[in-house]
């Protein structure tokens, strides 16, 4: 069994996940019309990754949100050619998506260092213009944060999500009796003894209604898209929000979750996914358990527990269902094993994909060589 040598914990205090600029790209630097001069293109506002900064940092370092580019210089008896305006870079953190105002989607960062244009510089003063130049785009736009994670932690408030975290780690998130204990997300970076790192993301618990944002439903269901596989978990023994909801079996639960996610992005379900079944500590639940796994290998038997707009389009197959008690430790070692036996999967069905492909290609450019002799 691989054993875990030790956990870290990112905690996001103050949380910010998106903040909305206003750009602009430098104007052109005037011509010179009696000796034909060209003005200098105004600078370019560029968006770039980085590892060392957060939202948070952007929004504390520029309170206005306003970033200009540089203007470009005039053309002069010195200098026919006017020298281009200074670009300007906003560093922003791995993992954000760039939509302008319109919603549309101007680019992902991934990557660290990864670039994105936007707002364009505009011409310097030339021949084809009158030597009149033009002005920089000026935009505003959003930068949204999906924090990425192999592992994203999926479940209603209460179901023990920071509890299990605190039994795989010495870290100690804010715990209580009651819901919503976590109301900001934390980053959790498993290390195991082979120095592979397994990173999980432990996010404020859905309600009912999430998709429609109901209590933080889009801050949650957002973050979601960029984990690699989902990680639901649930109480044995069931859920009520609160004494005016109805009480949900575990069996309900999972359903339920599935049908938020499937609600608010439908490819959503069909990420790899491992399912923990805590509170495995409480009485009578071996019973409950069973059933449960009962209750999963047929659910459409099962769906008559349900609504008819509860009930998602399709289930949700689980790689590994693992008993657990975060209060005791049972089962918590069997967990990170299953993780990442599962995340190890993937990569090895991933890394056989990107050789078939290559080898296709290899093979693509080998026939077309011999039928161009």
């Amino acid at each position: 069994m691989v054993q875990l040598s030790r956990i870290l914990f990112r905690k996001y205090g103050n949380f910010v996940d998106n903040l909305r600029l206003y750009v602009r790209g430098g104007s052109g630097g005037m011509g010179l019309p009696r000796l034909g001069g060209h003005g200098g293109n105004g600078g370019d506002v560029w968006v770039v990754a980085s590892k060392k900064v957060t939202l948070k940092k952007v929004k504390d370092k520029y309170p206005q949100k306003r970033f200009l580019a540089g203007a470009g210089a005039n053309s002069s008896v010195r200098a026919l050619k006017g020298e281009r305006g200074e670009d300007k870079e906003i560093l922003a953190p791995v993992g954000v998506t760039v939509t302008a105002d319109d919603g549309k989607i101007v680019g992902d960062l991934n990557a660290e260092g990864d670039r994105l244009k936007v707002a364009k510089g505009g011409h310097g003063g030339s021949f084809y213009s009158a030597f009149e130049p033009t002005k920089g785009q000026i935009k505003q736009i959003r930068l949204d944060l999906k924090l990425i994670a192999d592992l994203g932690l999926v479940g209603y408030p209460n179901a023990g999500k920071s509890s299990l975290l605190t039994a795989m780690s010495n870290a100690t998130p804010q715990i209580a009796d009651y819901a919503f204990t976590t109301l900001r997300p934390e980053i959790g970076k498993l290390l195991y003894k082979d120095y592979k790192q397994i990173s999980v993301a432990d996010l404020p618990g859905l309600i009912e209604g999430a998709h429609i944002n109901k209590g933080m439903g889009h801050k949650f269901l957002k973050h979601v898209e960029r984990t690699k596989q989902l990680m639901f978990v649930v109480d044995v023994s069931g859920f009520q929000l609160a004494s005016k909801t109805p009480f949900r079996s575990a069996f309900e639960a999972i359903q339920l979750l599935t049908k938020e996610l499937e609600l608010f992005k439908e490819e959503l379900v069909s990420k790899p996914a491992l399912l923990v079944v805590n509170k495995m500590d409480l009485p009578d639940a071996e019973d409950k358990f069973a059933e449960l796994k009962e209750q999963l290998q047929n659910p459409a038997e099962f769906s008559h527990l349900l609504a008819d707009d509860m009930i998602p389009k399709n289930y949700m197959t689980f790689r590994h269902v693992v008993p657990v008690s975060a209060l005791t430790g049972s089962g918590i070692d069997h967990l990170k094993s299953c993780m990442r036996e599962s995340l190890d999967e993937d990569a090895a069905m991933e890394k056989k994909d990107v050789h078939k492909q290559r080898l296709q290609t290899l093979q693509t450019l080998k026939h077309n060589s011999h039928t161009s002799i």
